[in-house]
């Protein structure tokens, strides 16, 4: 499912930055999520957070 729609970042690319280890700064660097409406921010923090964390 795509996550942020004006970087076209699906889930499953966050999932995979996030359980290799990235920041989340270096996951918006790396692909443009929530640098540019925001409207993705939240959702886009929160499964970086829970793949992250586990």
């Amino acid at each position: 499912m795509i996550i942020c729609i004006c970087a076209r970042v699906s889930d499953k690319t966050i999932e995979r930055c996030a359980r290799a280890g990235q920041s989340f700064e270096q996951l918006q660097h790396e692909h443009g999520v929530a640098l540019q409406c925001g409207q993705c921010a939240s959702c886009a923090h929160d499964l970086w957070s829970s793949c992250h964390d586990s």
